[in-house]
């Protein structure tokens, strides 16, 4: 056991070294070679006879060797795909440390330590959203989930009001919810309300301005169960809709707010861009993402709602072999029964930060966002949204201009940024305009320097320029 461990532990140290030299994204060749990892499950090139199975030393070694060429270089300090934050390594020791563990945060039985890590993250938590000490939560994969979580809490709220009991009497025949979303609303907050068996054609899409923010004057007058679904960091732009004006609005005629904010809402933990998230903190149920601007190790989300109790209606579960107390147990709050250790790495992270170092964490990659998108101006390319966050969205030219680009600089290897479709007009996707071709660079890891912007800079404009001709 400690040789293998130890082996493993010198792998990946290697492994993490080596990142700042090599190409992000992994070769053709590395990623060929995965075709060895399939075949028959008793031929995998091990000494081995069909009845055992092959030493674990050779086993480890191999994944290495196959899978280590083959990995997205996200925990480095120049991917900008996909809001991904890369792990601090506290967080990752923490980790480490919670998987040889190995517990099972179901209950305050299973896992006392599981529960009490919990515990204290949500005091932090509601500390940095400025939620009320009563706000209970739950600690799931990501945010989809954690949509999940919030919506199912808000499901059952808005039902109870009007007499009916989603979670015995289901929604076959349940007075329906009026679901309000923004029309730059994000595919997992969606994903959600499909799950919940909402019904995404009966969701009803709200005008946005051109940041894709919904417009302060679009909510509509509200009856009857209603959710209003608002969004803390569009995915493209950085943009917050108008809390300070939507949810005192939407709450005054009995709705239920919900906020997907999966890596804006961490805005609130930086004094200089906690005005972008004003208002948030009156939200009812919030989803928030621990793997991006938090940087803790995938697989990370939070579910928060300010009623506890609404939360604990819709996931709660009784059986025999249960403990009765006055405790708080975690399965009466997630929708996962078994679960791995989630908040020790949060724990470890929110520890190591404290209030100045998550400060200055977030404030650091917004700066890293308004260093790349003047790098850029400067260059002559068209930046699309207000760099205010952490993202940035810029245009090479027309769409086959701007898609060349993308892939020249994912194929470059210096840094990795993705792709998207942005509408500039701010009509959004329901009204039928063309969406503008777009590079996508997201800053939220503790890993970037000054100096890994100005090299990615640089490799993108090489490539801009060695693809303005065609």
């Amino acid at each position: 056991m400690d040789e293998l461990l130890n082996d493993a532990a010198r792998r990946a140290q290697t492994y993490l070294d080596g990142l700042e030299d090599r190409a992000v994204a992994p070769s053709g060749e590395a990623l060929a070679a995965l075709s060895e990892l399939a075949g028959p499950w008793v031929d995998q090139g091990f000494d081995q006879s069909v009845d055992q199975g092959a030493d674990a030393a050779s086993i480890l070694a191999k994944l290495d060797r196959l899978g280590g060429p083959a990995t997205m270089a996200s925990a480095g300090p120049r991917y900008f795909g996909f809001v991904t934050g890369g792990s601090l390594p506290i967080a990752l020791a923490a980790n480490w440390l919670a998987s040889a563990w190995d517990q099972n945060a179901f209950s305050t039985v299973s896992s006392p330590l599981a529960a009490s890590l919990e515990i204290a993250c949500l005091g932090w938590l509601r500390e940095i959203f400025g939620l009320p000490e009563t706000a209970g939560g739950a600690f799931v994969t990501g945010a989809t989930m954690a949509n999940f979580t919030g919506l199912a809490a808000a499901r059952h709220a808005v039902l109870a009001k009007v007499g009916w009991d989603v979670e015995q009497d289901g929604l076959f025949g349940a007075p329906p919810i009026t679901i309000l979303v923004g029309d730059e609303g994000h595919a997992a907050l969606l994903k959600a309300v499909r799950m919940l068996g909402l019904g995404e054609a009966r969701v009803q899409r709200l005008a946005v301005d051109d940041q894709g923010a919904i417009r302060a004057d679009a909510l509509p007058a509200i009856s009857g169960p209603t959710i209003l679904c608002l969004q803390a960091g569009n995915v493209n732009s950085g943009a917050f809709d108008p809390a300070d004006q939507l949810i005192p609005a939407a709450q005054a005629q009995g709705a239920w707010v919900h906020v997907d904010g999966a890596f804006g809402i961490w805005a609130k933990a930086a004094p200089k861009r906690a005005a972008l998230a004003a208002g948030y903190e009156l939200a009812d149920s919030l989803a928030v993402d621990g793997h991006k601007w938090l940087n803790v190790p995938y697989d990370s989300g939070i579910a928060l709602v300010r009623d506890p109790s609404a939360l604990r209606a819709a996931m709660s579960i009784t059986a025999a072999y249960l403990p009765l107390g006055e405790v708080r147990e975690p399965y009466d709050f997630t929708p996962e029964c078994s679960r791995r250790m989630r908040g020790a790495d949060m724990w470890a992270a929110l520890a190591f930060l404290g209030q100045g170092g998550l400060a200055d964490l977030v404030e650091r990659c917004c700066r890293h966002a308004a260093m790349m998108a003047k790098g850029l101006e400067a260059s002559g390319y068209d930046v699309l949204n207000q760099v205010e966050l952490n993202q940035v969205l810029v245009s090479f030219g027309d769409d086959a201009t701007t898609e060349r680009v993308i892939a020249g600089v994912q194929a470059d290897g210096t840094a990795w940024c993705g792709g998207t479709r942005w509408n500039v007009a701010g009509q959004g996707r329901g009204h039928g305009r063309a969406a503008r071709a777009a590079m996508r660079i997201s800053f939220s890891s503790h890993a970037t320097k000054d100096a890994d912007v100005v090299k990615s800079l640089e490799a993108i404009l090489r490539v801009a320029g060695a693809n303005s001709t065609g």
